[in-house]
């Protein structure tokens, strides 16, 4: 019997000749990487215990991505106090704010997360990772352990295999699938665990850029999978191979890998969809919430913050403004893509629509720190997830959709089927090629 891609990983970052599920195992990571909000904490645990230098500081990439804009006090004291952090640890990549961008977004766009690798990770949308290939671990505050010894305990997870058959229709997009993935599991009719899994897709994956496969990473972390894999394409390996700052070896499954349960979707019966308030599982086609009225929109988040997904929110965009009483918050998901909006003229689209632009990292969906909602208002957003509270008031009803889908909402002023607010097809074809 063969191995699943995290069998075969796991087992080589174990130095070991084989790791089977269930399995446990100390690997030794590719990277390690430390978000702005547990910096302190954890080096307030290993001050306490005498820990001064790191195990692996030359794999330890610190980000700040999830507060870039101080609102508070205490906000830019945890700033000084990571800077410092940095310092005293000899961190090298450190990519302070106005530097990188979201951490599960700049370092796959810049070479620095590869197919095959294994890294790390106190955050959960580390699964990002599964988009070229490679694999994130979130452990949490156990950070702190694998910053002192390099390494923690790890069980390897089951894996479940879904199959995505056929050609996505226009205008829905990998967010509409990931949606409707995870409103099949919740209602039971895709009867699989996601729970501590890592979810494998197959099938006709060869018409998904970098983009839409880091959408397709995010909703199985809302419902707890521990990874998302998927099998590098011709074209993501040469992406990679471009920019790749490291040596880097793609794993793939055995064709006769053990997998828990699979299941497949059928990629032409998926319309856009929209989450309803209280999570990823409470989707619906957005027919069954059209004309809701919206005060507040929000494209990025590590789920839907990449280029083309910017690009694809100005193909609506362009020559349309915001309507009254909507504000539209546009959050790039890295400098990288900031500097591609201004030098393509993205950036005007977005401003001549009405919309404000927030600086690179999670924006809102950081429990919003910056763009919350009042009592009462509506909200339609691409953030990773719909509970109770996220963005501040928690009477606030929070909607999610896919880019396209937020950003007709946005011009039409209530929840609309983007397939009514025709895209300009020129903005729209460059998605394919955001990451040639």
């Amino acid at each position: 019997m063969g191995f699943t891609a995290i069998e075969k990983v796991l087992a080589r970052a174990s130095r070991q000749a084989q790791a089977r599920a269930g399995d446990i195992v100390y690997p030794d990571p590719d990277m390690i990487m430390v978000h702005d909000g547990l910096v302190q904490q954890s080096k307030q645990v290993l001050d306490r215990i005498g820990i001064a230098q790191l195990a692996s500081r030359k794999k330890v990439m610190m980000v700040s991505d999830h507060d870039v804009i101080y609102g508070s006090a205490r906000a830019a004291e945890r700033g000084a106090f990571n800077r410092k952090a940095a310092q005293a640890w000899g961190v090298e990549q450190f990519f302070d704010v106005g530097q990188g961008g979201h951490g599960h977004i700049f370092p796959m766009e810049e070479g620095r997360v590869l197919p095959g690798m294994f890294y790390f990770d106190n955050d959960t949308h580390a699964t990002n990772a599964g988009a070229v290939g490679a694999f994130g671990l979130r452990v949490g505050t156990e950070i702190s352990r694998v910053l002192a010894t390099g390494t923690t305990w790890v069980k390897v997870p089951e894996t479940v295999r879904i199959e995505l058959k056929g050609r996505l229709p226009a205008q829905v997009q990998g967010r509409d699938i990931g949606f409707y993935l995870a409103r099949k599991v919740k209602s039971g009719q895709l009867p699989v665990q996601m729970d501590y899994r890592v979810i494998e897709y197959s099938g006709d994956l060869n018409q998904f850029g970098l983009g839409a496969r880091v959408a397709l990473c995010s909703s199985p972390t809302e419902m707890r999978a521990a990874a998302v894999f998927l099998p590098p394409s011709e074209a993501i390996l040469a992406y990679c191979e471009q920019h790749a700052k490291r040596e880097f070896t793609p794993i793939f499954s055995d064709p006769d890998a053990h997998y828990e349960a699979c299941g497949s979707l059928e990629l032409a019966l998926i319309e856009p969809q929209v989450v309803l308030p209280g999570g990823v599982g409470n989707s619906v086609d957005v027919g069954e919430v059209a004309g809701t009225a919206i005060d507040h929109a929000f494209i990025g988040s590590c789920g839907s913050g990449m280029y083309d997904d910017l690009l694809s929110a100005a193909s609506v965009l362009k020559g349309r403004r915001v309507a009254p009483g909507v504000r539209l918050f546009i959050v790039p998901g890295s400098q990288r893509s900031l500097r591609r909006m201004t030098d393509e003229g993205v950036t005007k689209i977005f401003l001549d629509a009405g919309a404000m632009l927030l600086p690179p990292g999670c924006g809102p969906c950081n429990d919003a720190v910056v763009g919350p909602l009042a009592t009462g208002e509506v909200s339609i957003s691409t953030a990773t997830n719909s509970n109770t509270g996220r963005f501040g008031a928690r009477d606030a009803k929070l909607f999610l959709g896919s880019p396209l889908t937020v950003a007709a909402s946005a011009v039409a002023g209530t929840i609309i089927d983007p397939r009514q607010v025709p895209a300009d097809q020129a903005l729209y074809d460059q998605m394919e090629a955001a990451y040639a």
